[in-house]
C-alpha cells in the first residue's frame, strides 16, 4: 500500500527531543513514518500510536515498543490511561489527509475523480458527505463552508448545492462540482474546489472538535518539560494551534486564576510557525502548505 512520505519527517522528530527511555505519542500513524523514525533513534522506548483508518492498521510496524491503536485521537487519554503510559514525554501530530486517502478513489476526497460522497476518515464516522450535503438545510451549510474554509461566498455556494439538492442529483463528487463550478473565480477552480471539499471533509469527521479535544488532552498528559510538535496545513487548524498554545484558550485570549496568573501550561517554542525548506518541497510537494509549531509544557 502506497502511503505519503511523511512531511518534516526529521525535523519534527528533532524537535520531539526524544530521550532514552521515554513514552512517545505519535497521533496519526498513517504510513508509519513518524513512528519508524521515533524506533530507529531509540534503544529503550514506549510509543503509542493512533489512527483511525482502517487502511493504516495494514501498515502497523513488528516491534514490541510499539502499540498501535485504532482511534481518533480525541480519546487518547483514554487509552493512555489503559496502556498505563502517563505522563508522556513528547506527543507529535500531523494533521493533514494522506496521499493514499486522497488515492482512493472510493473515499471520495479527491477533486480528481467522479465517486460517492463520502469523505469519512474510517468507517466508524457516523456521517458522510452525502448526507451532510443531501439533509442539511441552507444555514447549516453556510456554517460548515464559513467555519472550515476560507471561501468567502457560502450563502451563494449553499444555495447552489440547495438547488441540486431539490434535483436529486447530488450523488456524487462530479454532482458537487457541477453544482457549483459557476462560482469559482476562472483560473482558480483547484483551489476553489480543494476548499470546499475541505469544509466538508471536516464537517464529515469533526475536525476542529476532535483538535480541540486532542489539544486540551496533550496539555494534560505531557509531563513537565514534555515536548508537543504539531503539523497544519490549512490556517483553520494552525490559528487554534497556536492560539492554544501560547494562551491556552482557542479564541486567543489566556484563562487567569483570582490573582490575574495565567492557567495555562504550555510554552510556545516557535514564534512563528517553520515551513518547508526548498529541499523540502522539491522532494515533497505534499508539504507545500505545511506548518510545525512546537509547545513544551512548563
Amino acid at each position: 500500500m502506497t502511503y505519503h512520505k511523511s512531511v518534516f519527517l526529521h525535523q519534527s522528530i528533532d524537535l520531539l527531543d526524544l530521550q532514552e527511555g521515554g513514552i512517545y505519542v505519535d497521533v496519526t500513524f498513517g504510513g508509519g513514518g513518524h513512528s519508524r523514525e521515533i524506533l530507529n533513534r531509540l534503544q529503550n522506548c514506549s510509543l503509542i500510536a493512533f489512527d483511525q483508518d482502517e487502511d493504516a492498521l495494514k501498515n502497523k510496524i513488528q516491534d514490541e515498543r510499539l502499540v498501535l491503536v485504532h482511534s481518533n485521537f480525541s480519546e487518547m487519554e483514554k487509552h493512555l490511561n489503559l496502556y498505563q503510559m502517563l505522563p508522556v514525554d513528547g506527543i507529535l501530530a500531523d494533521l493533514g489527509v494522506s496521499s493514499h486517502q486522497f488515492d482512493d478513489e472510493k473515499r471520495g476526497f479527491s477533486i480528481r475523480t467522479n465517486e460517492k460522497l463520502d469523505m469519512r476518515m474510517g468507517k466508524k464516522v457516523k456521517k458522510n458527505a452525502y448526507e451532510v450535503l443531501n439533509t442539511y438545510n441552507k444555514e447549516e451549510l453556510v456554517r460548515v463552508i464559513k467555519n472550515h474554509s476560507d471561501l468567502i461566498t457560502p450563502a451563494r455556494i449553499a444555495n447552489a448545492i440547495i438547488k441540486k439538492v431539490e434535483e436529486k442529483q447530488m450523488n456524487t463528487t462530479g454532482d458537487l462540482m457541477d453544482a457549483t463550478r459557476y462560482i469559482a473565480e476562472k483560473g482558480k477552480e483547484h483551489k476553489f474546489f480543494a476548499q470546499l471539499f475541505q469544509a466538508i471533509r471536516m464537517e464529515v469527521n469533526d475536525e476542529l472538535d476532535v483538535l480541540k479535544a486532542f489539544l486540551e488532552q496533550s496539555a494534560k498528559v505531557l509531563k513537565p518539560g514534555g515536548k508537543l510538535v504539531m503539523i497544519a496545513y490549512h490556517s483553520i487548524e494552525d490559528r487554534l494551534v497556536k492560539n492554544f498554545m501560547k494562551t491556552g484558550s482557542f479564541d486567543g485570549e489566556a484563562e487567569k486564576d483570582l490573582f490575574g496568573v495565567s492557567k495555562h501550561n504550555l510554552k510556545m517554542l516557535t514564534k512563528k510557525p517553520l515551513v518547508p525548506d526548498e529541499d523540502e518541497l522539491e522532494e515533497n510537494n505534499r508539504s507545500r502548505s505545511a506548518k510545525m509549531r512546537v509547545a513544551v509544557k512548563k
